[in-house]
């Protein structure tokens, strides 16, 4: 029989409640808010006065091929850091999962990168790939290659992505070995006695096991790279060269921030905030049709 937890009253439940519903409101609703209600104004520059435009700061940015562009920035830029952290993270779960010795140091050293800022990991990347003191950089000179990310858009979008999904490897890698410990060794061993290579089985058995792991890191490693890659590009490239790594986010900053345009800026939060929900709602609505809990 199963057992529920019961209020007698609406005290106690509101009470429960009222610490997360305030800092949701606090964090989340008034600053969406305020995004909203601030898309519709241009402000002069000294923020003395505001001129109402309605939907003009909408209509603008729609028009500029600057912005269009970070659109696609954006895509492509989302796609190869959630396909390569969680293609790498997977790979380092199945091999961990597999080892017997040692496994427990194996698997802390994959951890430690997690614990590493983003901004911080912009830096060090930075540092192995200046076209100066770089040590990479370096090498790769020696090979006959001339690196330089400054003004390379191919280079600097790769360098992007490579340190983006250096940090985020952990994390997946967390998620996808629990998914693997957690899959019956009976089920694997039985496809084994059938004569199932490991490749097959884990093709046909494995990975779709893994399935309610794999769409919730997917969902998660999107947001991750819409949002939280903003430390990662302003600290190796800053949106250059020539904005090939200007993100939507970054774009809210460079226009916020830097070219005090806050109407602008507001309205891109607001576009980047639907874009992002209707993704997740997309992805809950249809990609996790095809997952097996």
């Amino acid at each position: 029989m199963e057992k529920r937890v019961t209020f007698k009253g609406w005290l106690l439940p509101m009470c429960l409640l009222m610490p997360q519903i305030i800092i949701t409101a606090v964090f989340f609703f008034y600053p969406a808010g305020q995004a909203i209600y601030q898309s519709l104004f241009i402000p002069d520059p000294f923020g003395l006065s505001m001129k109402w435009v309605g939907l003009g700061n909408f209509e603008y940015l729609l028009g500029d091929s600057y912005y269009r562009a970070s659109f696609v920035t954006t895509a492509v830029f989302s796609i190869l850091v959630t396909v390569t952290s969680m293609g790498f993270a997977l790979y380092l779960a199945v091999l961990a999962d597999r080892l017997i010795k040692g496994s427990g140091v194996y698997r802390t050293l994959l951890i430690w990168p997690y614990a590493v800022a983003p901004a911080v990991a912009g830096v060090l990347w930075l540092f192995m790939f200046n076209t100066r003191v770089g040590v990479v950089s370096w090498y790769l000179g020696l090979l006959g290659y001339d690196w330089n990310h400054v003004l390379n858009e191919a280079e600097a979008m790769g360098l992007v992505v490579v340190a983006s999904s250096w940090g985020r490897v952990s994390y997946n890698f967390l998620f996808f070995l629990a998914g693997l410990q957690a899959i019956p060794k009976s089920v694997i061993e039985a496809a084994a006695i059938d004569g199932a290579r490991f490749w097959t089985r884990f093709r046909t058995i494995v990975f779709p096991l893994l399935s309610p792991t794999t769409f919730f890191l997917l969902v998660v490693n999107i947001v991750y790279a819409f949002f939280e890659t903003f430390g990662v590009i302003h600290t190796i490239t800053a949106g250059g060269p020539q904005q090939a790594t200007t993100i939507l986010v970054y774009k809210v900053f460079s226009d916020g921030f830097v070219s005090q345009d806050l109407g602008s800026s507001a309205a891109q939060s607001v576009i980047l905030l639907v874009i992002v929900g209707a993704l997740t709602i997309v992805q809950f609505k249809f990609i996790e049709r095809r997952v097996h809990y």
